[in-house]
């Protein structure tokens, strides 16, 4: 009766403990009566012979054979359905209409429906997959118990509801020592003397213990008021401030005492905090934003020095045939006067090529001339 696990409902306005048939025999198969001893045989050898003998107990009705019935839907559930197959087949009626005016818009229409499910069946896996995803619970449907015609023990997932119901050990004890207990308390004056001069201490002690909490409560909440007004509502000073609080017994003498300051100064403080948080916060903003106009810089210089090194490369090849051209120039009016040579300096800051060619080729032509004059 107690070792086979159970469940308990209403039926026909009573509550009733249950059980399956198929958890009992379970319980009797793995009860000591299912193991044999010395000289003697094992009562339950077979799953039979414990149907057997449950079917014995069912006829001395010690339970009796239930039968489950799921309980309906109620009425909004119904409606909802009923518009559910409306619309159901209106959209049937639609699709039919689509079909006939073109069968091409169809097809595309059915390729994106499956793409859609694929992607969303996709989606739905991802969630699952997911770690601490809440998953959805699974709804338990409702059923009661009446009464069945058919009074058999079945293995299965019959369930059958227990008649016999003792009273507990544990219950039994408890009340006999109840009981035992208030006939002591009355048969007081028949104790002995030293007995009763110890329950007269305890009874003291605990009246005692009751009347100081009493008092303390009382009197720390004359405390307060005293510092409140003396403070102007400045001060809020709790002694025991957990003593009639819902804790426990050690808990409730914990902290000795609190005190809190709601002056000025206080919400001075508070507007202090709030502004050091609004000046971390401007200050962290303003960090980021230099840090983005020093990175924008580097990008700027890079981009230049990537420009100034193409340019000078453009020089140096610029030097190189203004060099080779001076060259030629002298060997072809070589007639065994000295030229002056154009220095590296002068060639870098003429700018345009054009000129720089027009300049020193003049300047090899009157040179000579000069000289000869």
């Amino acid at each position: 009766r107690f070792n086979c696990p159970t469940k308990s409902t209403n039926m026909m306005g009573h509550r009733v403990d249950y059980f399956i048939a198929s958890k009992a025999v379970d319980c009797l198969l793995d009860s000591k009566w299912a193991k044999a001893k010395k000289g003697e045989e094992a009562l339950f050898t077979t799953r039979e012979s414990v149907v057997d003998y449950c079917n014995r107990l069912l006829k001395k009705q010690f339970f009796h054979r239930a039968l489950k019935v799921m309980k309906m839907k109620p009425d909004k559930d119904t409606k909802k359905e009923k518009e559910k197959g409306g619309k159901a087949e209106s959209g049937k009626e639609e699709e039919k209409k689509s079909k006939k005016e073109g069968g091409k818009d169809e097809k595309a229409k059915k390729e994106k429906e499956k793409e859609k499910k694929k992607d969303g069946e996709k989606e739905e896996c991802k969630k699952d997959e997911t770690p601490g995803t809440p998953k959805k619970k699974e709804t338990k449907r409702k059923f009661k118990l009446e009464p069945h015609e058919d009074q058999v023990f079945l293995d299965g997932n019959e369930v059958y509801v227990w008649i016999y119901d003792p009273v507990h050990f544990k219950t039994f004890a408890m009340g006999l020592v109840l009981v035992i207990a208030v006939i002591a308390a009355t048969l007081f004056p028949l104790w002995p003397a030293e007995m009763r001069v110890g329950v007269y201490y305890l009874s003291v002690g605990a009246g005692c213990f009751v009347a100081s909490i009493l008092l303390l409560a009382v009197a720390r909440c004359i405390l307060f008021l005293i510092i409140w007004l003396i403070t102007g509502g400045r001060h809020h000073f709790w002694f025991l401030p957990n003593l009639t609080a819902d804790v426990g017994f050690i808990d409730s003498f914990r902290p000795l005492y609190t005190h809190e300051y709601k002056g000025p100064k206080a919400d001075l403080k508070k507007e202090e905090k709030s502004e050091s948080k609004k000046q971390q916060k401007y200050d962290s903003e303003e960090k980021s934003d230099s840090e983005k106009k020093e990175e924008e810089d580097g990008k700027t210089e890079a981009t230049r020095n990537s420009g100034t090194d193409g340019s000078g490369g453009e020089r140096h090849s610029d030097t190189d045939s203004d060099r080779r051209e001076d060259d030629r120039s002298q060997h072809s009016s070589g007639n065994g006067n000295d030229f002056e040579m154009i220095t590296k300096e002068e060639l870098e800051q003429q700018t345009d090529e054009g000129d720089c060619e027009e300049e020193e080729e003049e300047d090899t032509e009157s040179r000579p001339s000069h000289e000869k004059s």
